[in-house]
C-alpha cells in the first residue's frame, strides 16, 4: 500500500531538508531535496547553494520583440534620457521616433522581412537607431567590426546577403570597395557630427551624394512603419560573427528570444531599478557583449546610457562622477588602466554598485588591485557569441576570486564538464570542456548545418572552452580547448602562466602561447608588454626564473620576447594565433 511521509528540518539561515518517502510495487524510493535561503538545490546544480537572495532560479519569459521593449520603455518613461553622447542627449520618446522612422525608410528602400542589414559603426547614437530601426523594420541585423578592413567586411556582406549597409563617413572608403562583389542595394552613411541633429531634424544638413543620408532618411518618413508580425522564437534579430579568434568567423542566428532572455537574466540576477540605473558604455556595439547584454539590456531596463566611441580612462571617470553612473560593465584592459591610472583615488565613484568584467578572462592581480584602490568587488561572467552572450556572472554577494573563477550559471541556464573523448560528464574539479544549455543559445551557426551540427550534442552547447566545476558549484575558466600546450605528454594552460607573470610588478600585460620544439613537442613562450617605468630596466631572463619558482619546470616559458602591444579581437581578446604566426 503506498504512503508517503514528510520529515522537514529547519535549522539557521533557512536551512531546510525534506525527505519524501514512497514505498509503491515493492519498491522504495527516497527523494532527498535540500532548500538553502528557499532554493532547491540537488546534486546536478550545486551552485544553487550560492544563489543570490531574491533572485529568481527561472522566468516566465514574455512573448515580445526587442523593439516592443524600447517601445515599452518610451511610453513609461517618454522624457528619462536614453542615450548620452558627447554631452548630446535624446530621450526614450525621442529615440523611439528615431527608430519609427529609420523603420519607415527602410521600408520604403525595399526591405522586408527576413532581409539582412549591416551596421558597419563605431559606437554612437546612429547605430542604436539603426539597430532597433532594422528590427523594426521586420530585418535580421548584421553587426560588423568597425575594426574590419575590405577583405573581412566583404566575407560578412556575401556569406549573410546583406542588403543594405549602414555606415560612416570616415568608412566610406573601405564600404565602397567590400560591397562591389556583395548584393548591398543601398549604403546608408552618417557623418560624425550628425549625433547632434537628431533631436532637431529640422535643422539637420543634407548633403548630396550617390549614397543615402541617414538624416535625410529620418526626417523624410513618417514616424509609421509598416508593423510587420515577428515571431520571437523563431525569428532572428541578429546575426552576429564569432570573434575569429580561431579562424574564418561563423554568423550566430540569434533570435528576438535569445536576446530577451539574455536580457532578463542579467536584469533580474542584478536586481536592476527599472527606469533608475545609470550605464556607461564603451564595449563596441558591433560585438554582442555590447550590443546584447549592455545596450539591449538597459534599454529594455529603461536606463540612461552613457555612450563612448572607445574607452578613455579620464573621460570614463568624469561620466562617473557627473552623471552618478550605477552600473560599470567592462573588459580586463578597462580594468587594467583604471588600477594604472594615478588618480583614480581622486574620482567618487562610491555611486557604482555593479562592477562587471567580460569578454576576456581576468587576471586575478587586476580584481584584486582594484578591490585594494576602491574597495568595490568586480563581478566576472563567461559567454560567447553563440550565447546572446551570458553564461556564467560571480553573484555581487562573492567577496572573494580565485584565477579563472567566472561564477555560476545564469537563470535558467545550466553548464557542465565534459569529457571531450568519452561524452560523458567529469566530477568536481577535473578539468574537461565546458557545455551549456538554456534559452539564450542560438539557433545555430548560419548557412552552415555540419558546424551546426558539431557544435551541438545531446541539446548541449560545446563552447571549445575549458574548466571545471569545484564542489561548491563554482565554475572556472582554464582555456581555450584549441591553446592548451602539450610539452611531453604534460598539459600546460597558458591563462595559469599567464596569471603567474601578471603577478610581477614590471608586467602590464601578457600572453603565452605554444611553439614547436624538436624534443619536446612544443614549449611555452611569454610575450609581454612592460609597464613604462620598467623598460630597459628589466631582462627576459628575470621573468622565467621568476616563473621557476613558481609552478612545475615543464610549465615555465622557455622563452620571453617583450612586445609593445599584443593583438586583440575589438572585444579585447588576445589573438594568441597571431603570436603563434610570428
Amino acid at each position: 500500500m503506498p504512503f508517503r511521509v514528510c520529515i522537514s528540518l529547519d535549522y539557521s539561515r533557512t536551512f531546510t531538508i525534506q525527505f519524501h518517502v514512497a514505498l509503491k510495487f515493492k519498491y522504495l524510493v527516497i527523494l532527498i531535496i535540500i532548500s538553502y535561503k528557499g532554493v532547491a538545490v540537488n546534486i546536478e546544480k550545486p551552485w544553487l547553494k550560492l544563489w543570490p537572495k531574491d533572485v529568481p532560479t527561472n522566468l516566465n519569459y514574455p512573448n515580445l520583440n526587442l523593439p516592443q521593449t524600447l517601445e515599452s520603455a518610451s511610453k513609461e518613461f517618454p522624457k528619462r534620457p536614453a542615450i548620452i553622447f558627447e554631452d548630446s542627449r535624446l530621450n526614450y520618446s525621442q529615440l523611439y521616433d528615431s527608430v519609427e522612422r529609420f523603420a519607415a525608410g527602410l521600408q520604403h528602400l525595399g526591405i522586408s522581412k527576413g532581409d539582412r542589414v549591416a551596421i558597419y559603426l563605431y559606437n554612437c547614437p546612429q547605430f542604436v537607431i539603426a539597430t532597433y530601426g532594422a528590427l523594426k523594420a521586420g530585418a535580421t541585423v548584421v553587426p560588423c567590426s568597425a575594426a574590419y578592413k575590405e577583405r573581412e567586411l566583404e566575407h560578412l556582406l556575401i556569406d549573410s546577403g546583406s542588403k543594405i549597409l549602414v555606415t560612416q563617413e570616415r568608412l566610406l572608403p573601405i564600404s565602397e570597395k567590400a560591397v562591389e562583389k556583395a548584393n548591398i542595394q543601398n549604403i546608408i552613411v552618417t557623418g560624425d557630427q550628425d549625433y547632434k541633429f537628431l533631436s532637431s531634424l529640422d535643422e539637420a544638413p543634407s548633403p548630396e551624394g550617390p549614397h543615402v543620408p541617414f538624416l535625410k532618411l529620418l526626417s523624410k518618413n513618417n514616424p509609421s512603419p509598416v508593423d510587420v508580425p515577428i515571431n520571437p522564437k523563431e525569428d532572428l534579430a541578429f546575426l552576429c560573427y564569432t570573434g575569429g579568434t580561431t579562424g574564418t568567423p561563423k554568423g550566430c542566428m540569434l533570435t528576438h528570444f535569445n536576446c530577451i532572455c539574455d536580457q532578463l537574466h542579467e536584469i533580474y540576477f542584478f536586481k536592476l531599478r527599472r527606469g533608475e540605473e545609470v550605464l556607461v558604455l564603451f564595449s563596441p556595439l558591433f560585438h554582442i557583449h555590447g550590443l546584447n547584454r549592455c545596450m539591449g539590456t538597459y534599454l529594455t531596463a529603461a536606463s540612461t546610457i552613457i555612450l563612448f566611441e572607445r574607452f578613455n580612462v579620464a573621460k570614463v571617470l568624469e561620466a562617473i562622477e557627473k552623471y552618478r553612473v550605477t552600473v560599470f560593465p567592462g573588459v580586463p584592459t578597462a580594468y587594467i588602466a583604471l588600477i594604472n591610472y594615478p588618480e583614480i583615488k581622486k574620482h567618487d565613484l562610491s555611486s557604482v554598485r555593479i562592477w562587471k568584467s567580460a569578454a576576456a578572462p581576468l587576471p586575478t592581480e587586476v580584481w584584486f588591485k582594484f578591490r585594494e584602490l576602491t574597495g568595490a568587488c568586480i563581478s566576472v561572467g563567461w559567454g560567447l557569441t553563440e550565447a546572446s552572450p551570458g553564461l556564467t556572472l560571480t553573484p555581487l554577494e562573492m567577496t572573494e576570486y580565485k584565477p579563472g573563477m567566472v561564477g555560476i550559471p545564469e537563470i535558467d541556464t545550466e553548464v557542465a564538464v565534459f569529457d571531450v573523448e568519452k561524452n560523458v560528464k567529469v566530477p568536481p574539479g577535473v578539468v574537461g570542456e565546458l557545455r551549456a544549455r538554456g534559452p539564450q543559445v542560438m539557433k545555430g551557426y548560419w548557412n552552415k548545418p555540419e558546424e551546426t551540427m558539431k557544435v551541438f550534442s545531446n541539446g548541449w552547447l560545446c563552447t571549445g572552452d575549458l574548466g571545471y566545476m569545484d564542489e561548491n558549484g563554482i565554475f572556472y575558466f582554464v582555456d581555450r580547448l584549441k591553446d592548451v600546450i602539450k610539452v611531453s605528454g604534460f598539459q600546460v594552460w597558458p591563462m595559469e602562466v599567464e596569471d603567474v607573470l601578471c603577478s610581477h610588478p614590471a608586467v602590464l600585460e601578457v600572453a603565452v602561447v605554444g611553439i614547436p620544439d624538436e624534443y619536446h613537442g612544443e614549449v611555452p613562450k611569454a610575450y609581454v608588454v612592460l609597464r613604462k617605468e620598467f623598460k630597459g630596466q628589466v631582462k627576459e631572463e628575470d621573468f622565467i626564473k621568476y616563473c621557476e619558482g613558481k609552478m612545475a619546470k615543464y610549465k615555465v616559458p622557455k622563452k620571453v620576447e617583450f612586445v609593445e602591444e599584443l593583438p586583440k579581437t575589438p572585444s579585447g581578446k588576445i589573438l594568441r594565433r597571431l603570436l603563434r604566426c610570428r
